[in-house]
């Protein structure tokens, strides 16, 4: 069986960029400092030994090979390992909604959903929006306690991958990662509110408690400045460039997995 060359999704870029391989930068410090010494001790001889070895022998972190071990399962199987649950429902389900949001709040005029598909010899990817000068992604979270209001930096390090990718991809310098805070389809309140009043003594979802939890699960009456958060992200070549070297680990250990079967 003939198996692609492996490329890396950019929704699944962050999987691969977890984990260090060889020292990290605090490993690398000491490693220097202990290297400038003029005299160290017997323990110290020790840490500078291991530090220099594993710096020359680096090895993919766990994180890594396992999910170079599920590509390669659905390649060999023809399966896709897919996940789904009630936040990925949601936010599949209100994507259309909430980019015409994001498109008024922003005053965008209309902003339509991109359904272009884009390849390079490492990357993948479909981005949500694509403007003039910069792509848009929009992120639906599940509740107002997950909305991040607050931060400062991305909350998740694996969109800021997925924003480099797109960006390359799409030759464009600057991304915009847009949290919306959208009201949740009925039937997924429905079914959180059933399974609550299963778990709290009821025999069939209840009325009052369905509309309790419509009431946690919808935001009409919040003002709009509380419902969207914009966090600006600007390329950069050298992340792209991480992402190749371990775009071609990849592929070095997938090769190794493939002699395994053979």
């Amino acid at each position: 069986m003939e198996i692609k060359e492996f490329k890396i999704r950019a929704s699944g870029c962050g999987q691969i960029m977890t984990g260090s391989i060889g020292l990290t930068e605090k490993q690398s410090i000491t490693l220097k400092d202990l290297q400038s010494k003029d005299a160290i001790t017997l323990k110290q001889r020790k840490t500078q030994d291991e530090l220099e070895y594993k710096k020359a022998n680096p090895t993919l972190p766990e994180t890594l090979k396992s999910f170079c071990q599920t590509w390669l399962k659905e390649q060999l199987y023809n399966r896709r390992n897919e996940f789904s649950s009630k936040y990925t429902q949601k936010g599949n389900e209100v994507e259309d909604n909430s980019l015409d949001y994001i498109a008024e709040q922003l005053d965008l005029g209309m902003l339509l959903k991109n359904e272009e598909y884009f390849e390079s010899n490492f990357l993948t990817g479909t981005p949500d929006a694509i403007l003039k000068d910069y792509l848009i992604d929009v992120k639906n979270s599940w509740d107002c306690f997950t909305f991040p209001l607050f931060e400062k930096d991305i909350p998740n390090k694996d969109y800021f991958y997925q924003a480099q990718c797109y960006m390359h991809l799409t030759n464009r310098k600057s991304y915009k990662l847009i949290y919306v805070l959208s009201d949740t389809p009925n039937h997924l309140i429905e079914k959180d509110a059933y399974w609550w009043c299963k778990n709290n003594g009821y025999d069939e979802l209840d009325g009052d408690i369905f509309e309790q939890f419509v009431d946690k699960y919808t935001y009409k009456n919040i003002n709009d400045k509380l419902k969207i958060k914009v966090f600006n992200i600007e390329y950069d070549e050298s992340v792209i460039e991480a992402i190749y070297d371990r775009v071609a680990m990849c592929r070095e250990y997938i090769e190794q997995l493939l002699l395994i079967i053979k």
